[in-house]
């Protein structure tokens, strides 16, 4: 009896202290007297209390909110137990991701290349690892580059074409049809492999992309850990990559890399230049690229290669299918900017002898402004992050971000403020005319972030959606079915945004 005393003694005492060191992370920022959202965070779970029944970008927009209600322009939250800062004012906003970049140069994000090798890509990479790698890829994405891989993207969308042609009736399931045209498109360009997604949905490369963007409790504790604890968890060999996943991409590239090697294998795609990368450091100075000599560059070893493959692959089909998918979905609901745009496709190819062309594709200004209303109602990643590497004190006041704190810019929110875009849920290509966008704070349209880290393969993106829309928009014509809801509900399990049920709309051939 004495024995079970000690043991429940102890049990209580570490409970309590357990207690009492959540309490007081989520008690942070009142200790410090910063402004903080209102209202008990959760024990555990701290302001995501409801992240998994709730979308993430329906959280921070509330925390927004909450925030900018009361007048503030930052506040402290919690994200599960770890203090974090949400910014609300857009001029707080360019100083993290411009002005003061050197203080906020990295997304937090774990990262360990030798227990987790597909995790060390250039999203995640931080200080002068990410920096060097940069500089190595930038000249694969210019537009020289992208001139070279349109024509391989065309070819896809000739495919697309003629699976939409045999398969087209009266409803069909949009958000499936196009996340396979784009695993097709950056299967094609980052590996030169043609994964036939279109006529086989159930491939390998479907299955395993899609199992990247799922979420769930037991990940998102790892997470937490490895945010909190970076050092520890890669002593442990903590892993955030699925072993399936992991072993998947691994040998796709292995076995890609051995035989062009062996083959003198020559393609205008991602898997060619980050060859040259990995033999020399650097690209050759080609019609493409940029002015580069790269003497003396460290190249890049096999699983370095690996893992940027992989970023390109889910960035790829992911964010551009999701765009293509949501951007259909207002064009189906409202049909007088569906013919105008169609209008504008039509106009612009006759204007170019009956050509689509790469120069053609990417310099129709209403596309750009349909493309960019979708992006600013459906940014693909709700919220972007980055962590302070020293004490910042916030500009204008005494309040000061601590190091290591984790610094959130609700994009979602901040591309739903009414202040910002006047009824923010009606779909108005019209606000990105030139003169409209320059009433506006440039820092309220966030969908590729911003500054030093903006998004790689904008260029890219936009490339492969806009190719898809007018292949889709010159051939048929899409309309509201009886299952097409009123407004999307975004599925919690995914971390970017996604309709729990799918888009279902009505195509007719023109």
């Amino acid at each position: 009896m004495e024995l079970l005393g000690y043991v429940l003694t102890a049990f209580v005492f570490v409970v309590s202290i357990a207690y009492l060191y959540l309490r007081s992370r989520h008690n942070f920022w009142r200790d410090r007297s910063i402004p903080h959202v209102r209202g008990k965070p959760h024990l555990v779970m701290g302001h995501m209390e409801h992240f998994n029944t709730k979308h993430g970008s329906y959280i921070n927009q509330e925390l927004y909110q909450d925030l900018k209600a009361r007048g503030e322009t930052f506040g402290g939250m919690s994200f599960f137990f770890i203090p974090g800062i949400i910014l609300v004012d857009p001029e707080l906003v360019k100083a993290v991701l411009v002005k003061d970049f050197n203080v906020f140069h990295d997304r937090g994000v774990f990262n360990d290349a030798k227990a987790d090798p597909l995790s060390a890509h250039l999203f995640a990479l931080e200080g002068q690892e990410w920096r060097l790698l940069r500089q190595k890829l930038t000249p694969t994405f210019t537009s020289g580059r992208m001139k070279q891989m349109f024509g391989t993207i065309q070819q896809v969308a000739g495919e697309f074409l003629k699976y939409m042609n045999e398969n087209c009736h009266r409803e069909m399931e949009m958000k499936d049809v196009l996340a396979r045209f784009t695993t097709d498109v950056i299967g094609t360009c980052a590996f030169g492999i043609e994964c036939n997604s279109l006529t086989n949905p159930d491939s390998e490369f479907r299955k395993y992309g899609n199992k990247v963007f799922e979420q769930d409790m037991i990940l998102m504790m790892k997470f937490v850990f490895a945010t909190m604890f970076k050092g520890l968890a890669k002593r442990i060999g903590v892993k955030l990559t699925d072993e399936g996943v992991e072993r998947f991409f691994l040998q796709v590239v292995r076995d890609t890399v051995q035989y062009r090697e062996m083959n003198n294998v020559q393609r205008n795609d991602f898997m060619n230049l980050l060859l040259q990368i990995k033999n020399k450091g650097y690209l050759d100075e080609r019609d493409g690229g940029a002015s580069h000599t790269g003497k003396g560059e460290a190249a890049m070893t096999l699983n370095e290669l690996a893992a940027q493959v992989f970023v390109f692959f889910l960035a790829g089909f992911e964010t551009s299918s999701t765009t293509m998918n949501f951007c259909l979905y207002e064009l189906a609901k409202n049909q007088d900017i569906q013919e105008r745009l169609r209008e504008e496709i039509e106009r612009a190819i006759d204007d170019n002898d009956g050509q689509v062309t790469y120069e053609m594709v990417m310099n129709n200004q209403y596309l750009d402004n349909v493309i960019n209303e979708t992006l600013r109602k459906y940014p693909p990643i709700e919220s972007l992050s980055r962590v302070a590497m020293r004490d910042y004190t916030i500009p204008g006041t005494k309040h000061v971000i601590p190091k290591d704190t984790f610094v959130q810019i609700p994009v979602y929110a901040l591309q739903r403020d009414p202040e910002f875009y006047p009824e923010p849920n009606q779909f108005n290509p019209d606000r990105f005319l030139p003169e409209e966008v320059k009433q506006r704070h440039p820092y309220v349209f966030l969908p590729f972030g911003e500054g030093p880290r903006v998004c790689i393969g904008l260029r890219f993106g936009m490339m492969q959606a806009k190719l898809g829309l007018i292949t889709l928009l010159r051939n048929f014509r899409f309309t509201p079915s009886s299952q097409t809801p009123a407004e999307f509900e975004f599925d919690p399990k995914s971390f970017i945004l996604s309709p729990t049920k799918g888009n279902y709309l009505k195509v007719d051939k023109i």
